[in-house]
């Protein structure tokens, strides 16, 4: 009964079996009692809140946050008990911040509202009652037949029943999924491909069984039982029979399918994934101010209270004659007493913790964020693509980063494949002009050479052409539509008009290569594969393809030759094929596929197996049974993979070279000399990440390079981690390298983690190949988590990237070729690996100082606010006097104080951009959260006591003897002592922000001079009138009275330059005798920043790309050929003599010397 309840409510989920029963059209059955299944109904809802729930849910969420928590405490005391200020000081800020942060989230979730009923209200057409009607995209049920046509997305999730083909397929892309825009081919099964009309589908009978949804876009497990003349046949369904939601249709005119997940099951809604909230140092570190600040007003609060009591012991204090207590005062409990008097101080100094803080944060962090985005040098011009903020919590963090995870394909490369060399048979090949040569062999032939390739050779070829999932577009789009024959180009339709999509980029870059050579895959329907050998064309019908999987690596297709054989062809990583061969040139093909290794390519074996008529009836058997099986369909079909993929005989292996992205070098250099360590975590083999690691600068030629490869059990890796242990300590080479491989990482991590962590951490820089998505993440978090607990980030590009980006501490997507789902997951989004060196040494360190300063500046302004208020209790007997008017200290944080550390948090810039870039090494002046430190902390909180006692004795100096400061014996009181006090606070403090700002724009001055020029305009107004809705009147004509006594003027002027002068002699003796290498930088002319010598930041290379050099200086020194006047470098011709190893200059690091001509032109 409490079950049925609850699923009434909403609370249980509809279903609780494993799989989901979907009928097609909703064709229930009529015999039998039917419950039919709940399912969710087709709307999307992104948002967070309804217009019900909006207030108190906003409300709930605000509230969860210390600050606002406190401060609704302090209100409701303020309301509950007599108290020295009105409710509306500690009210209105908190409405203020309240309401602020309300209209914002309000804002942003009637966006993706706005956004909701356009996806929901999008016009679909379903078939029903035997016609096509047109309706909502959000009124489509599980079980309804869908039409969807050309450039068309998906409504929901679709199992293909037919399409407008005679073979029942369909062409899509999943770009809005993964971010693949290459073409994906889809299979309706054979019973109700023929269902092209509205008339057959409504007559067709039909069961889809499937899983229930989950989140995985590239698993689906469920059959087909179609009913046809009295007979059932079950087909298996699988990814490929699978539409999904947000995927598009592409050349092909329309299709038909049923929906089995709608709305928020569907495989895209369950991928809106709410990512773990990450907060950044800064932010830890202004919650332990902030409770420092709580302890500190609990002391004072105390303090005054039991000071209050200590001076009322005497009669004289305790009653004075002219404040005689009531009866009920003389009979009300001495403890309720203390309780209301403390919590009566507590609310008078309640504003040493700021409010406002956390709403200027978050404007700081929002508005800061655009930056990013608006700045040309991350904006990639080929590709139109900027740079992105997904997270902008995480802006200070970027200035704080120790150590950088990065993934090699598509990250530090172009992820742009070229084949560069094969081995078939033993033997090398390269090519060169469109042909095979051998290896030591010219091009010499004539052209129909290549032509005479014969039997393995040919047959490898062969291989390359028909084992893979390329698509094929052309430039005529709809040349395949209407059921043509896809092979239509044989009969006057040129192949050279075709274009090959794949989802892998050496997949397209091999079939392109075999186009090349003369065999040429020219189309396929599903059922038949076509090459054309020679000029001469061959089909061949696709029997099955073994799909490829991380865990196999290795992708097998099973085709019927045109001479009606059996054969499979496979291909994958060496360690995934080498082992399951018996034949061929087995040990030749692993010398080439190791040399092509160490060459930087990237490498595939290929091999072959042909089935006796016996072999294949068993194959096929256990394929079907696997593919059909609706549990653990997964491992059914990896042990029939096994069982199918061995006794292989092995054709040759292929290299294909993936190039650097520009700059990758100079970056990685640049990260180097910032104090942040590098390491690349990469999938490829060992020679092929250590080659490309060796060419991108990560490892240098000199680097003693350390190996933790094969360990095979828990003792072996220990040992050789003791070794490398020893040895670094042993070497005293300057740096040293680590290469670990996939395998040995999980041994290392099982038990021996402080052992290999205290290897790593001596290394400057570590590779990991052969690694697993989840091996990246826990490399990542195992440094999260060590005892030091430094900032990380990841970079990668691909899907098996997004576990470390989410697991570091900041995550950085590059918009690369292998879809968007790293970009989706990322913190920040960036087109190249280069933009990273800007992203880190300029924006980085400009948004931790900015915050940095911010956060220090707000406490110490509340401090010299607050104080004041606190000393003058010794002077009117504790009796909770309020120093300031409710309207200052309601004012003071929102509007007088605000405004210019918001712009200077905005645009502050310590050096120039450019300098930040040339000279990395000022990073590591802010690393380690140094701008947070406690020592920086305490700086700025003593000075705020110490600018706030000389507010307070300054004003009391002056007035304390004699308040007859008005030419006509007029007194002052103790509203113009407090105002004064206001006066000389809101200037000085205003200040104090002026001399920390290095750079000053017109919005700094506006709002700097314009803040103080707001408080002597809005105070000579508000006490210059008589406003009829106060109560009290105490400041009417106060201000203007002050400002009309000189010594009040002397007695500013005096307080200000008392407070600021120790700070700029401080300053100016600081910048003289110990200037950091900042203080250094902020000298330089502006014409320097731009052009700095080469001493001063990095050394030149031929074209006058930069790369960050140590050994900058001792080139100088030694070759002349770098001579910086005090501008610029001093022009001179181009030297066109590249250093070499066997130069006699340096040579315990050829790193830089091997690079390229230098040129002086060029610094």
């Amino acid at each position: 009964m409490l079950r049925w309840i609850r699923q009434q409510l909403g609370f249980d989920p509809p279903h609780q079996s494993e799989t989901r029963t979907v009928y097609v059209a909703n064709r229930f059955p009529q015999h039998g009692h039917y419950v039919p299944q709940r399912f969710a109904d087709n709307r999307i809802i992104s948002s967070k809140y309804t217009i019900w729930n909006f207030v108190p849910k906003n409300l709930f969420e605000q509230f969860r946050r210390i600050a606002n928590f406190y401060f609704l405490i302090i209100f409701l005391v303020q309301l509950m008990i007599d108290t020295p200020t009105s409710p509306v000081t500690s009210g209105l800020p908190l409405f203020f911040v309240i309401t602020v942060t309300a209209i914002k989230q309000g804002y942003e979730d009637w966006l993706r509202h706005k956004a909701d009923n356009e996806v929901n209200g999008a016009p679909v057409f379903v078939v029903r009652s035997g016609s096509l009607v047109q309706t909502r995209s959000k009124n489509i049920r599980v079980g309804d037949i869908v039409r969807v046509a050309k450039d068309e997305t998906f409504p929901a999730d679709l199992v293909l029943l037919s399409s407008d083909r005679a073979d029942g397929t369909c062409h899509i892309t999943t770009a809005s999924l993964d971010g693949e825009t290459n073409l994906k081919t889809h299979y309706s099964v054979p019973e109700t491909s023929v269902c092209q009309s509205v008339s057959q589908l409504e007559a067709l009978q039909a069961v889809v069984e499937c899983q229930q949804p989950e989140a995985d876009l590239y698993r689906f497990v469920g059959r087909i039982t179609v009913t046809q003349n009295g007979e059932e046949i079950v087909r298996p369904l699988g990814p490929e029979n699978l539409l999904l939601r947000g995927a598009r249709l592409k050349n092909t005119k329309e299709i038909f399918g049923v929906a089995v997940y709608t709305g928020m099951e569907s495989k895209m809604a369950l991928n809106y994934k709410c990512k773990s909230q990450k907060r950044s140092a800064v932010e830890k570190s202004m919650n332990t101010f902030l409770i420092i600040y709580l302890v500190i007003l609990l002391f004072e609060a105390i303090l005054s209270t039991i000071l209050k009591y200590a001076w009322q012991a005497e009669a004289k204090w305790d009653e004075p004659f002219y404040n005689q207590k009531t009866e009920q005062e003389r009979n009300s409990s001495r403890i309720l007493k203390f309780i209301s008097d403390f919590l009566a101080f507590l609310v008078l100094y309640n504003f040493i913790i700021p409010i406002s803080l956390y709403v200027t944060v978050e404007m700081q962090k929002f508005l800061g964020s655009f930056f990013i985005g608006w700045d040309l040098d991350l904006y990639h011009e080929e590709s139109d693509q900027k740079a992105q903020v997904n997270t902008s919590d995480l802006n200070e963090e970027l200035g704080q980063v120790e150590y950088v995870f990065t993934d090699k394909t598509g990250t530090l490369t172009e992820n742009e494949m070229q084949f560069r060399e094969c081995s078939v048979n033993g033997i090398k090949y390269r090519e060169v002009n469109g042909k095979l040569v051998p290896e030591g062999m010219t091009d010499d032939s004539p052209d129909g050479s290549t032509a005479n390739l014969m039997g393995e050779e040919l047959l490898f070829l062969k291989a390359v052409s028909l084992c893979h999932t390329v698509q094929i577009s052309y430039d005529q789009p709809d040349c395949l539509i209407g059921g043509g024959d896809p092979f239509s180009h044989a009969n006057g339709f040129s192949s050279n008009h075709m274009e090959y999509y794949a989802a892998s980029p050496d997949e397209k870059a091999l079939v392109e290569a075999a186009k090349r050579i003369g065999v040429a895959f020219t189309g396929s329907n599903g059922e038949t594969m076509e090459i054309k050998t020679f000029g001469k064309f061959e089909k061949y019908k696709l029997l099955h393809v073994l799909e490829f999987d991380a865990d196999r690596r290795r992708m097998s297709v099973i085709l019927q030759t045109p001479s009606g054989g059996k054969v499979l062809f496979t291909k994958g990583a060496e360690s995934a094929i080498l082992p399951f061969t018996t034949s061929g040139e087995i040990e030749k093909t692993r010398l080439h596929v190791d040399e092509f290794a160490l060459k930087g390519l990237r490498t595939l074996v290929v091999a072959c197996r042909h089935f006796s008529p016996e072999d294949y009836i068993d194959v096929d058997k256990r394929l079907i049974a696997a593919r059909t099986a609706l549990q653990q369909r997964e491992e059914r079909l990896r042990e029939a993979f096994d069982y199918i993929e061995k006794d292989l005989h092995l054709l040759g292996a292929t290299g294909v070279e993936d190039k650097l992205q520009d700059k990758v070098q100079e970056t990685i250099e640049a990260l180097r000399l910032a104090g942040i360590k590098v390491w690349v975590l990469t999938g490829d083999k060992h020679e092929t990440a250590v080659s490309v690691s060796l060419s991108c600068g990560h490892f240098h030629r000199t680097m003693n390079i350390l190996e933790l490869l094969q360990q095979r059990s828990d003792n072996e890796c220990a040992e050789q981690l003791r070794r490398l242990a020893r040895r670094i300590k042993e070497d005293h080479v300057i740096q040293h390298g680590l290469v670990v491989d996939g395998a040995s990482l999980s041994l290392a991590l099982r038990e021996h983690e402080k052992l290999f962590m205290e290897v790593c951490k001596n290394c400057s820089a570590v590779l990991c190949c052969r690694m697993a998505p989840l091996q990246k993440a826990k490399v990542v978090r195992l440094f999260k988590t060590s005892p030091e607990k430094p900032i990380t980030l990841a970079i990668g590009d691909g899907a098996n990237d997004v576990s470390m980006i989410q697991e570091a501490h900041v995550g950085i997507g590059i918009m690369g070729k292998e879809g968007r789902q790293a970009v989706r997951n990322s913190d920040y989004a960036i087109a190249r690996f280069r933009f990273l060196a800007k992203l880190l040494l300029v924006h980085g360190h400009f948004y931790y100082i900015r915050i940095a300063t911010l956060v220090q500046y707000f406490f110490y302004k509340n401090v010299c606010f607050i104080t004041p208020q606190f000393l003058y209790q010794f002077f009117c007997l504790f009796s909770q006097q309020t120093l300031y008017d409710s309207v200052y200290l309601t004012l003071y944080n929102i509007c007088f104080t605000s405004l210019p550390i918001l712009v200077y948090s905005l645009f502050e810039q310590l050096v120039h951009p450019h300098v930040l870039q040339n000279k990395p090494g000022l990073y590591r002046d802010i690393s380690r959260n140094s701008l947070l430190s406690f020592r920086t902390f305490l700086y700025w909180t003593l000075l705020g006591f110490c600018h706030a006692f000389i507010f307070f004795f300054g004003s009391y100096i002056l007035m304390g003897e004699d308040t007859t400061l008005m030419g006509n014996g007029q007194m002052f009181g103790n509203w113009t002592f407090g105002t004064l006090v206001f006066t000389v606070m809101v200037i000085t403090v205003t200040l104090k922000l002026a001399l920390e700002t290095h750079f000053w724009t017109w919005m700094n001055h506006f709002v700097t001079w314009g803040s103080i020029a707001f408080y002597f305009i809005f105070s000579l107004f508000y006490g210059g009138i008589i406003w009829p809705f106060l109560h009290t009147q105490d400041m009417y004509f106060v201000f203007v009275q002050l400002l009309s006594s000189g010594s009040a003027w002397f007695a500013i002027i005096i307080i200000v330059i008392t407070c600021l002068f120790p700070d700029v002699v401080k300053k100016v003796l600081y910048r003289h005798l110990q200037p950091t290498s900042t203080q250094k930088s902020q000298s330089l002319p502006a014409s320097q920043a731009q052009a700095l010598s080469c001493v001063e930041s990095m050394c030149c290379y031929q074209h006058g790309q930069s790369g960050c050099s140590r050994l900058a200086r001792l080139l100088e020194q030694m070759t002349g050929q770098c001579k910086a006047s005090a501008n610029n470098c001093q022009a001179s011709s181009r030297n066109n003599r590249a250093w070499s190893d066997t130069e006699n200059l340096y040579t315990n690091d050829r790193s830089i010397l091997t690079l390229s001509p230098i040129e002086a032109t060029h610094c």
